[in-house]
């Protein structure tokens, strides 16, 4: 009886325990769901097509960039114009790092990187706005091509950071970085952790998998997004809190200006207790029956 007891409480608590994971599970993608998807197609409802301009233009770029490239010509002329290498001048590489955006891989099935390329960018301008999805393109684009340089400037060796000269003649990843990164960033910032799953865990996994200068810069450019990702929001809290310390500030009260008090003014001659001769010369008068000349000294 008591080992049956026990092994169905058992059974119970297992039941129990899988129930709160299903439920906790359910909740999250749900929450997933709506952070990702509901909203911005609720945003896309109210502002229009107008709310995927970016989307489009990056999309027609790389479909531009890879019909010119087609042709012989074409490719040497996008190759100036946004191919990034490593042994360039950085001053060359910074000038094409704009365009490199819309340089795909030629390695790379350009169709599938079309498709993602729209709905990163897509949701990341419905999302965060067009100023900051350009920003954040650009940086984690960025900071892939120069972090690329100091790998080859250090050479091969220091503990696997470092990367043979011959990387340097490898062409950029193009907008592939600029996609992971604006879907790493919404993953932190929506908290989707299925999406943060697909995008910084592939990207480890091609690491791992295939060494090269393509999978470093797709980490370098998860890290630097989780990183733009933590402080998101924080300027918004400290200029709150920026505009709220004068409000704090004990002030005292002002001193209260003094009111004058009116001062009465005196005569020129201050008037006598007794009345003047005059005056009582003509109250006899008046006695006597108003009569001038009349004798008043019996008064």
């Amino acid at each position: 009886m008591s080992t049956d007891g026990s092994t169905a409480g058992r059974a119970d608590q297992v039941r129990a325990a899988l129930a709160r994971l299903a439920r906790f599970t359910w909740r999250r993608l749900r929450g997933e769901w709506h952070a990702v998807v509901v909203d911005p197609v609720g945003l896309l409802a109210r502002r229009g097509p107008s709310g995927l301009l970016l989307a489009f233009v990056a999309a027609f770029g790389v479909i531009f960039c890879h019909d010119v490239a087609q042709h012989p010509t074409g490719a040497l002329w996008v190759e100036r114009f946004g191919g990034v290498k490593a042994d360039l001048p950085l001053w060359l590489s910074l000038l094409r790092t704009p365009v490199s955006l819309y340089v795909p891989a030629l390695d790379l099935p350009v169709w599938a990187g079309i498709i993602q390329l729209f709905l990163a960018f897509a949701l990341a301008e419905l999302t965060l706005g067009r100023a900051r999805t350009l920003a954040l393109a650009y940086g984690t684009t960025l900071v892939g091509t120069l972090t690329a340089r100091l790998m080859i400037a250090l050479g091969p060796g220091w503990w696997g950071f470092g990367l043979p000269p011959a990387c340097g003649k490898v062409l950029d990843t193009g907008p592939s970085v600029a996609v992971v990164g604006l879907f790493t960033y919404l993953a932190v910032v929506r908290r989707a952790p299925v999406m943060f799953t697909l995008t910084g865990g592939s990207m480890v996994w091609e690491s791992v998998a295939v060494p090269n200068l393509a999978g470093r810069e797709h980490l370098i450019a998860v890290g630097a997004s989780i990183v733009l990702s933590l402080l998101h929001g924080r300027r918004e809290r400290l200029r709150s809190f920026v505009g709220s310390w004068p409000a704090t500030r004990t002030t005292e009260p002002a001193p209260a200006e003094a009111v004058p008090v009116p001062v009465p003014t005196r005569p020129d001659h201050p008037r006598s207790a007794h009345p003047a001769p005059e005056a009582d010369v003509t109250a006899l008068e008046r006695r006597a029956g108003g009569v001038p000349g009349a004798d008043v000294s019996r008064w």
